[in-house]
């Protein structure tokens, strides 16, 4: 998958997750916990729903790799290119 699929995927998880965020002002570095306010159980369903829709496993100590959108779409394209999943 290109950076933008990873990208579209990685914020569209993120909307199935938590409806409220806007995709369309999500900042590259907006912390999901922190900034947009995802808590415990809205990470292990976003972690789900990237595994659905990517077939990638991600690892919990692997969740602060997932934690912008910046830091998500590297992360994701290198598992995905691994075969990762």
């Amino acid at each position: 998958m290109t950076e933008t699929d990873m990208r579209r995927a990685f914020i569209d998880a993120l909307v199935g997750v938590a409806p409220d965020i806007d995709p369309g002002s999500l900042g590259e570095d907006e912390h999901i916990q922190r900034d947009l306010g995802l808590d415990s159980m809205d990470v292990l369903n976003l972690v789900a729903s990237l595994h659905d829709r990517l077939g990638i496993d991600i690892p919990e100590a692997d969740y602060p790799q997932i934690a912008t959108l910046a830091l998500a779409v590297p992360y994701l394209q290198a598992a995905g290119a691994s075969g990762q999943g």
